[in-house]
């Protein structure tokens, strides 16, 4: 085996992550995830996916926390690798990005950005109308999504975007949000109902309507 050359040589490894939370809209909580506009070419002045360059001393989580809190000043309930995006001809220069997705609580969100510098090149954006990105970030912000989309139909994956309690109507909006569709009110609450998973605790929350009981999932 031949030894490394100078192209192999030149190859660079970048980190980046596609975060997602729920935020308010006049129509209701939507699912959303946060661009960064690019300020240096290539792409200048495009949105692009949080993240930045791996450290050769950093691992990889690490390298995604850390790239996505000086992009976005965010910092995840959930994070996951994603997937490995490599293609040839994605950048100018040869380069690979090591995907994440994440999750942030959705009144986590403000509190994060509130308590440090936010960045003023950071935008909120609908999964449903993301712009044009920089690079192959549409297609990643795709994959991200689906990959959501398809892990909470199996998975308590729900969670990171739910505060700690929560009624089940409030459960049901995230699964709705997520998913991009309504669901049956009754046969959702006599599924999670049956479900080992799901405690439910003496509190309730109070409105204009009937008190409705708050759960929470057990601790794994």
């Amino acid at each position: 085996m031949s030894g490394p050359t100078g192209e192999q040589d030149a190859i660079r490894v970048a980190v980046s992550t596609v975060i997602f939370s729920l935020r308010g809209a006049p129509e209701g909580d939507r699912l959303m995830l946060p661009l960064v506009r690019r300020t240096r070419e290539p792409h200048l002045g495009a949105w692009a996916l949080p993240g930045g360059w791996l450290d050769p001393a950093e691992n990889l989580d690490a390298a995604a926390s850390r790239t996505l809190a000086e992009t976005t000043a965010l910092k995840p309930s959930y994070l996951e690798q994603l997937y490995t995006f490599g293609d040839v001809d994605r950048a100018p220069t040869r380069a690979i990005s090591i995907v994440y997705w994440a999750l942030l609580r959705s009144d986590l969100v403000d509190a994060q950005r509130s308590a440090r510098d936010a960045p003023e090149n950071v935008e909120w954006f609908d999964v449903d109308e993301i712009p044009p990105l920089a690079f192959d970030h549409n297609l990643i912000a795709e994959y991200a999504l689906d990959r959501l989309r398809n892990k909470v139909a199996y998975s308590r994956i729900a969670a990171g975007l739910l505060p700690d309690e929560f009624t089940l109507t409030e459960l049901r909006e995230v699964y709705e949000a997520v998913l991009g569709r309504r669901l049956d009110p009754s046969n959702f609450r006599r599924l999670l109902e049956g479900s080992d998973e799901l405690v439910p605790t003496e509190s309730f929350r109070t409105g204009n309507h009937r008190p409705a009981r708050l759960y929470r999932y057990i601790a794994d």
